[in-house]
């Protein structure tokens, strides 16, 4: 049965001008969270530059994240790869207090479906944890088609997608086919709205970090079916929500972040800050949506 519905948060990890890790820049991000009414946390995800992070400074992250929590929301931490079995062995590793895994399709190495298939069944069995599968063909170069999803679908401790193909046709495929208590949640923060519309439960979201108030308002009306204050809440985030992937996540998103005074720009390589002109434009929208 899945329990991460509504909002999730794909967290940022904020730095220091000096590549260092800002835990108190990460707090900050978490109790905006919880303040702003997320439903649950999604740690080392794409958004929280997890490539760059060392195995004892993902660590260091998560207890951050799971201490500031202190049990409020769900906690979902992010152990994905292209080996399998190093996979497996990093889920043994996870400590308590996590409350489910989101694992990313294997990138790189384009498996088959069966490869995919064979990866996630073999993972689920390293751990009693629930999994959230992660499809997302823009950065893995291969898609998981909705027959693979439906398929581990039916193993018990896989407990949702998160789709991030883009394509609406495959995700109203899986929502239409999938069986009970599997849940679907959008890995698009601009077709969240619809997605929901179509039967999806929620999201894993970037804007969130930012606009966690009017993000999470938005989810939970369209969930309720209030479209007529869901599509207001859209439509007020969905120009900030362009801008934020324009130039690549999560650069645009921390310039929001600095606005709202979390944390600074900074990424590591090779990840870079925005351009100034769009910085601009994400801060004339962030003073905007503030008011």
């Amino acid at each position: 049965m899945n329990i991460f519905k509504g909002t999730g948060v794909a967290l940022v990890t904020p730095f220091n001008a000096d590549f260092s890790i800002d835990f108190e820049g990460l707090k900050k991000l978490v109790r905006l969270q919880l303040d702003g009414g997320t439903d649950f946390l999604v740690v080392q995800g794409t958004t929280g530059e997890s490539p760059v992070l060392s195995a004892d400074e993902k660590a260091q992250v998560l207890q951050t994240v799971l201490a500031e929590n202190n049990g409020q929301v769900p906690v979902v931490y992010g152990v994905g790869g292209n080996d399998t079995m190093k996979v497996a062995e990093a889920i043994r590793q996870v400590p308590a207090g996590v409350d489910g895994i989101l694992s990313v399709s294997p990138y790189y190495s384009k498996p088959t479906q069966e490869g995919i298939y064979e990866h996630f069944k073999y993972i689920a069995a390293a751990t009693k944890l629930p999994i959230i599968l992660y499809n997302v063909p823009g950065r893995t170069g291969s898609n998981m088609t909705a027959d693979t999803t439906l398929k581990l679908a039916e193993i018990p401790n896989i407990v949702a997608m998160k789709e991030a193909s883009g394509n609406m046709d495959q995700v109203m495929e899986i929502i239409r086919r999938r069986p009970a208590g599997f849940g679907v949640l959008s890995g698009d923060d601009a077709i969240t709205l619809p997605l929901i519309a179509a039967g999806a439960d929620g999201v894993i979201s970037v804007v969130a970090n930012s606009f966690p108030e009017k993000f999470s308002a938005m989810v939970k009306a369209a969930l309720q079916d209030d479209y007529a204050t869901a599509r207001t809440l859209h439509y007020e985030l969905l120009l900030v929500t362009r801008y934020f992937f324009e130039e690549g996540n999560p650069g645009g998103v921390k310039v929001a972040l600095e606005r709202r005074g979390l944390m600074s720009q900074t990424m590591r390589l090779p990840l870079r800050p925005v351009s100034a002109p769009l910085a601009q434009r994400i801060i004339d929208e962030t003073n905007r949506l503030l008011k």
